[in-house]
């Protein structure tokens, strides 16, 4: 599986963290940057990794600011990602249980690195469900598709 990963000043030490659980992991990658603490806008980096999952190139997305907030809305404005704003391994399991989430958002400055590591296995490591789940989904393609336009 290669996971595209970005993040912007805010979320550069987890970032760094999360590839070190990348490597450690074998999992293969793409890092979008950015690789400094100087302040930069993090469009720049959520959207070139979103458009890479969307573009089939990685498999999944993780995306890191301070919040979250702010890449998980740049992220899901790229037609074809569905990317998931967790804080907890629960809601990182179920969004890909249910909602076949392809990229995870996290906020440095809203948990903690030993945490989000959990998260971030919990988001890899969870398959879809598929289902009653792939009717929701493709209601949700279909409205992305009418919106996109």
């Amino acid at each position: 599986m290669k996971i595209a990963i970005a993040c912007d000043h805010g979320g550069l030490n987890l970032k760094n963290a999360i590839i070190k659980y990348l490597k450690d992991n074998g999992y293969e990658y793409k890092d979008f940057g950015t690789n400094t603490t100087d302040s930069c806008d993090y469009p720049d980096y959520a959207a070139p990794a979103a458009e890479s999952v969307a573009a089939g190139e990685c498999d999944r997305g993780i995306v890191v600011c301070s919040t979250g907030i702010g890449v998980s809305i740049v992220a899901n404005k790229v037609p074809g990602i569905r990317c998931a704003h967790c804080h907890d391994t629960y809601c990182a399991e179920f969004t890909r249980l249910h909602n076949n989430a392809n990229m995870l958002a996290l906020g440095e400055k809203v948990v903690g690195v030993g945490y989000a590591l959990k998260i971030v296995d919990k988001f890899l490591t969870t398959e879809f469900e598929g289902g009653r789940h792939e009717r929701r989904v493709n209601k949700i393609s279909e409205i992305e598709k009418k919106y996109s336009k």
